[in-house]
């Protein structure tokens, strides 16, 4: 697909169209190959219009920061649409909601909530990526989980339509959200309801998760948080440890020393292969030892190279 592929657009575009972008660049995990195209849209209507103006069948990845996100070695044969620079208003709405477009960082939405005396968003600060994606999988930290403070969502389908949605809606679990009618619609911003609390308090708090992160979590290194659901009464970074795997290493990529439930690049060389080969050797130890069958939380796509 180029430009002159496209359907006869509503308006013109005003985002930036890229050819076979790199995403090493844009995932946190600092490898993988590349995307066959990338946009990066304007703002919200812009990306409508983009959408519009694509054909149906084109294969579409949406990209907040890349934390949660490998992209295969051979490259992802679509168009990659980067959400994080586009997407990013936060404001207050009606009701005295907290309105966040899909690209806002999920930390940011934490220190405006607690800057306005609001409480109960302090765990997202816990959170590396951005709205949308703690939407897409009911993202959770510290004892919080995203939709338990969702009063609604926005979501764009793949015609460039919005449609709002409310809670029910959606079918609500650990790390998974899925709307009840099968559908292409993706979240595009919420509504996030949140009681008065002490902006002091609320900013204590923040500051206080931060540190711990820093402690336990490998940050300096890239990664891409955590790998691995927690099995029902169990820790997956529990499980890993005591198969024995910590410190595992394939090609470049290194279960983590400090967190189990980490895999890092510490060189920067590791392929994306190298990194799904360990998520698949992770795994099998555990499974092996345990019997319990770790569940992905990262999203792998793309080719194989």
């Amino acid at each position: 697909m180029d430009l002159s592929e496209m359907n006869h657009l509503p308006q013109t575009l005003r985002g930036e169209l890229r050819f076979k972008e790199p995403m090493a660049r844009h995932v946190t995990w600092r490898a993988g190959g590349a995307a066959a195209r990338a946009y990066v849209p304007a703002d919200l209507d812009d990306l409508a219009a983009f959408l519009r103006a694509t054909r149906i069948d084109e294969p579409l990845l949406f990209v907040g920061l890349g934390s949660n996100l490998l992209v295969r070695d051979g490259g992802f044969d679509g168009t990659v649409v980067f959400l994080h620079a586009a997407l990013g208003r936060l404001t207050f709405a009606e009701g005295g909601l907290i309105y966040a477009e899909a690209g806002v960082a999920s930390p940011k939405v934490a220190r405006f909530a607690a800057n306005h005396d609001l409480a109960g968003a302090e765990f997202l600060a816990g959170i590396p990526g951005t709205v949308g994606g703690a939407l897409a999988m009911n993202a959770g930290c510290y004892g919080g989980e995203t939709w338990a403070i969702v009063d609604r969502a926005l979501m764009l389908d793949r015609r460039g339509h919005l449609h709002e949605r409310r809670a029910e809606d959606f079918e609500i679990g650990y790390r998974h959200v899925g709307l009840r009618e099968a559908s292409d619609e993706m979240f595009a911003a919420a509504w996030f309801r949140l009681p008065a609390g002490d902006g002091a308090l609320s900013r204590a708090r923040i500051r206080e998760l931060l540190e711990k992160r820093i402690a336990s979590q490998p940050l300096a290194l890239p990664n891409a948080g955590s790998v691995f659901r927690n099995p029902p009464d169990d820790h997956a970074a529990r499980l890993i440890e005591a198969a024995g795997l910590k410190g595992l290493r394939i090609g470049g990529a290194q279960v983590s020393a400090r967190h189990a439930n980490f895999i890092v690049n510490p060189q920067r060389q590791a392929t994306a292969a190298d990194i799904e080969a360990l998520i698949e050797k992770v795994q099998a130890g555990v499974r092996e030892k345990f019997g319990i069958e770790l569940v992905r939380e990262v999203r792998i796509v793309g080719e194989q190279r």
